[in-house]
C-alpha cells in the first residue's frame, strides 16, 4: 500500500473512531446555524435540488464534507463559509444529528 492510501485510510480510521457528539446539541446547532434552511429540520426536505439529504448519511461521511468545506478541500461558498465558522465539537454534534435521522426524502420513496 502507498504512502497515500495508507495515511487515507488511517485518517477515515481515526475519524470513524472519534465520531461521536451530542444528537440533541447538534438538532439545537443545526436551527442556529441555519442548516434546517438549506436541508430541513431532519436533513431530509432539502430546499433545492443540488442540496444533498443529509439524514440517514454515515456520520464519519458528514463528518469528512464538513471538514473538508471547512478547509477548502471541497468548494461551495455557501458551505465553506458555514463550516469555517464550526468547531471540532460543533461538527460532531451536528453530524451526530443529522446522521441519527430518518431519510425520508422522495428519493428514497422507490
Amino acid at each position: 500500500m502507498n504512502r497515500i492510501a495508507l495515511g487515507f485510510a488511517l485518517m477515515l480510521t481515526l475519524t470513524a473512531a472519534h465520531a461521536g457528539g451530542d444528537a440533541k446539541a447538534g438538532q439545537e446547532l443545526a436551527k442556529s446555524k441555519a442548516c434546517v434552511t438549506c436541508h430541513g429540520e431532519q436533513g431530509n426536505k432539502p430546499s433545492a435540488p443540488d442540496q444533498p439529504v443529509l439524514a440517514g448519511q454515515y456520520q464519519d461521511y458528514l463528518m469528512r464534507a464538513l471538514m473538508d468545506y471547512k478547509s477548502g478541500r471541497r468548494t461551495n461558498p455557501i458551505m465553506k463559509g458555514f463550516a469555517a465558522q464550526l468547531s471540532s465539537k460543533e461538527i460532531e454534534d451536528l453530524t451526530a444529528w443529522f446522521s441519527s435521522q430518518k431519510d425520508t426524502s422522495l428519493h428514497n420513496q422507490r
